[in-house]
């Protein structure tokens, strides 16, 4: 954390002299008065200037940068982490070699790594900041496999007249198969069991 403690005349001047040192603005740092100005006999003897301390906020978004790259090395994974902005928000986007290692089965270890991030970026954060993880495209190919098997099973749940069960999926892919479904005639969908084995239900009307 990088902060300095500094004195001023005034505790605006002792803040703009905070800021100066550390290359800051108002709006990145948290300033705290340690003592009020005060002003001696016949305002000159005795007097006290003001002290400041004045901290430079942490940036979430970097720290979740640091967080991800440094579990990356520990678990042995060559990879490069790019911040990106995309519609849904801040993206850091994984590429380099054995990506498959980082993805894990479903997308069950990008979604933990993912979880992990978040909770570092917003440990010490006023507003709540979202941050998604992706690596190599895998999202966007998640979600399109995830339309086809929805639509396919539709399809068989229409021709059958009987349910049929997914697998168990996270609470993002089953709002992926809810939101292909909910337009198609004769088609309901509905979720079942307890975490982490809850699965979604595709039933004919």
């Amino acid at each position: 954390m990088r902060k300095v403690t500094v004195s001023g005349k005034t505790v605006d001047e002792a803040v703009e002299i905070g800021l100066g040192k550390l290359e800051a603005t108002k709006d990145n740092v948290d300033i705290k008065v340690i003592e009020e100005p005060q002003k001696g006999l016949f305002g000159l003897l005795g007097s006290k200037p003001a002290v400041v301390e004045v901290i430079v906020k942490p940036d979430p978004v970097k720290e979740a940068l640091v967080f991800l790259r440094e579990t990356i090395d520990k678990m042995g994974v060559s990879a490069y982490v790019e911040k990106e902005e995309r519609e849904e928000g801040i993206c850091l986007n994984i590429t380099g070699e054995d990506i498959g290692v980082l993805i894990g089965k479903r997308g069950q270890t990008l979604d933990s790594l993912q979880y992990l991030t978040n909770l570092v970026a917003n440990r010490r954060s006023d507003q709540y900041l979202r941050i998604h993880l992706d690596a190599e495209g895998y999202r966007a190919r998640r979600k399109e496999a995830l339309e086809t098997l929805a639509k396919r099973l539709g399809n068989k749940a229409l021709r059958t007249k009987r349910e049929v069960r997914l697998e168990p999926m996270s609470a993002h892919e089953r709002k992926i198969i809810h939101t292909t479904l909910q337009n198609i005639d004769g088609i309901k969908t509905f979720s079942d069991g307890e975490e982490p084995n809850r699965r979604i239900i595709v039933a004919p009307k």
